[in-house]
């Protein structure tokens, strides 16, 4: 079959049918036009696996799809084949609900027709749909981050499902007859802004997550009225302490920060917010600093009525930020629930620190580590450094670092005395900060990941949860605490408890490593190669989730695909060996450990 000759297409990377680089300007490219368009990304999973078990057949059966399937399929839905490729295709279409019902029926209809095949012979698709700007030859192929956009989403989708980016989504609300889970905002290979995107669901009402029994909040980021935004950091940090004061009230159900903050810089349709995390009500407001003063604007809506419960402004001087932070949080709590005791607030208040300048730069170096890279724990690691040199005994910041020392050795980025200082650092913050959840779960992490003393890390981590339930932090790292101690079963309900806390948290994929992991662990492979696949799409440059890959795929004896897995991990951690795992092992089963490090050195990590 000629079309099966064509190189698979990959955006920036290799050669398309037309002989030009997918994505990349063509000689002569004075003839292109430029045009809006949907476009349709499709390819075969695990088609290297396929072919290898059965060419002759898999040839014949995509052949087939292709005649009786994708091509009727595309064009009863206004839309034309660009190119085919080795393994899939990628269409246009004038309408993006047009893309969205084609790419819909196809995987339905494939589903269907592959319903009694052998699991292992299934040839399913992945689909991803754009909306975006195209460049457009004169023999017809297309260029440009329309195209490669919708090629990215393709690679990120699960078997068998749609994924469409936030353009997309916009064009089709109210449109179709499905519903849709957001994922976030995705990091791609080769896209250089993160990309907005949602899964599509075909039964409408499995979409949205449920709404807790406990009143549910989500506190979106506050607009900046500074008109300087070197103050964002600023109006961040307040936020994410009003998010951890509202989580302490025992009886409240709050969505984490990070699925929050997917939603800065975006003008939004609260009832939206509320249908995609979940929640009954938001708070959303501004913060103007100018000076030494500080003002809050905030207000609660019900988003199943649409009513305003509560608006209200606070001003005060910027050295008492903590107790307008506490004013906002009862007013919140005070307008949802008059029946809560305020007393529980009260008894939660903390004041991190005596010096604002101290804390100003504990919240610098919030964004920083976030953004998991490695310039940004170096700046973490700066930060809380100079906090520290103010305010020796301002255990936040404290944690902080000994947090990253500790997680900077898992990525490879650490320095030679890095373990020892951050058990160190860890307890002393033990020893000072008994009542400060976010203290006591990075300290947990550090002292079952560095010290592995998994006793005073589990009591550590259940006290954490005591004081601030609602973390879905907290959680993730109970997760990982439990898993450490050779407790998987408990780890798994923790991580999805955490993903329900934090529905669209562009860090997900901390917690989807540790479920991949927690699966090796419980010898159930399969799974764990399913879990371990998607925590890499949703974040390539975390160590432990190509780790889970590898040895889900040694164990199932793909030795091929865990070698390309294996050169994967070194491309992205070059000082990654066996010898540093060895050292670094955090596992209490010992025998775990053993297999664990067996199976990275059979896919070929170098000793």
């Amino acid at each position: 079959m000629d079309t099966m000759r064509v190189a698979r297409l990959e955006v920036g990377g290799t050669w398309t049918r037309s002989g030009t680089r997918a994505g990349a300007w063509p000689s002569g490219a004075m003839t292109a036009r430029r045009h809006l368009a949907a476009i349709l990304a499709c390819d075969v999973v695990g088609y290297s696996r396929l072919m290898e078990r059965d060419e002759r057949c898999t040839l014949e059966r995509l052949k087939i799809y292709r005649k009786d399937l994708l091509e009727p399929l595309v064009s009863e839905h206004q839309g034309r084949i660009v190119k085919l490729t080795g393994d899939g295709m990628l269409c246009e279409f004038s309408s993006v609900v047009n893309a969205v019902t084609s790419a819909m029926a196809i995987q339905r209809t494939l589903a269907e027709r592959e319903a009694e095949t052998p699991e292992e012979e299934r040839i399913r698709f992945r689909i991803g749909v754009n909306l975006g700007d195209v460049v457009c030859e004169e023999d017809g192929d297309l260029y440009g981050d329309g195209v490669n956009i919708a090629a990215r989403l393709e690679s990120v989708a699960d078997p068998g499902t749609v994924v469409v980016s936030g353009t997309a989504y916009d064009h089709l609300q109210g449109k179709l007859d499905c519903g849709f889970t957001p994922l976030g905002e995705l990091r791609l290979k080769n896209i250089e802004r993160p990309v907005r995107a949602y899964r599509v669901e075909s039964d409408a009402s499995a979409a949205p997550p449920p709404l807790p029994e406990k009143p549910s909040i989500a506190v979106l980021p506050f607009t900046n009225m500074s008109g300087d935004p070197d103050q964002e950091y600023f109006a961040d940090g307040l936020v994410e302490d009003i998010i951890t004061g509202l989580s302490r009230v025992n009886s409240f159900f709050v969505i984490a920060r990070n699925s929050s903050f997917t939603y800065k810089g975006r003008a939004v349709d609260l009832r939206q917010v509320g249908r995609e995390l979940g929640v009954r009500y938001v708070l959303e407001g501004s913060i103007r600093r100018a000076g030494s003063r500080v003002r809050i604007s905030g207000q609660l809506v019900d988003v199943i009525s649409g009513h305003h419960v509560w608006a209200d402004r606070f001003e005060g001087d910027v050295c008492d930020i903590f107790d307008l932070q506490d004013k906002v949080t009862e007013s919140v709590v005070g307008a949802v629930e008059p029946s809560i005791r305020l007393e529980e607030i009260k008894q939660a208040r903390m004041k991190p620190t005596d010096y604002m300048s101290a804390y100003d730069l504990y919240l610098r170096a919030l964004p920083r580590f976030y953004s998991m890279t490695r310039e940004g724990f170096a700046d973490v690691r700066r930060l809380t450094n100079e906090a520290l040199s103010i305010d020796p005994g301002f255990n936040l910041a404290k944690a902080l670092g000994a947090y990253i020392r500790s997680i900077s050795v898992s990525q490879c980025w650490h320095e030679p005395e890095d373990t020892r200082v951050a058990t160190r650092m860890a307890r002393e913050v033990l020893a000072e900060a008994r009542d400060d959840p976010t203290s006591l779960r990075f300290a947990a992490q550090v002292i079952a990941y560095s010290a592995k003393d998994y006793e005073m890390a589990l009591a550590t981590i259940e006290r954490s949860l005591l004081l601030n339930p609602n973390s879905a932090q907290g959680h993730t790292s109970c997760g990982w605490v439990n898993a450490h101690s050779g407790r998987p079963l408990v780890a798994i309900e923790h991580f999805h408890r955490a993903m329900r806390l934090s529905p669209v948290d562009p860090e997900k994929g901390i917690a989807l490593s540790g479920i991949g992991m927690s699966y090796l662990m419980l010898e159930r492979y399969e799974e764990a190669l399913a879990w371990g696949e998607r925590a890499l799409q949703e974040m390539p440059n975390y160590g432990s989730s190509h780790r889970v890959v590898i040895m889900a795929l040694v164990k199932l004896n793909r030795l091929e695909e865990a070698r390309a897995a294996a050169r994967r991990l070194m491309e992205a951690f070059p000082t990654y060996t066996l010898t540093l795992q060895r050292q670094i092992n955090p596992w209490q089963d010992k025998v775990f450990g053993e297999r664990y490090v067996e199976a990275l050195g059979i896919s070929g990590v170098p000793e």
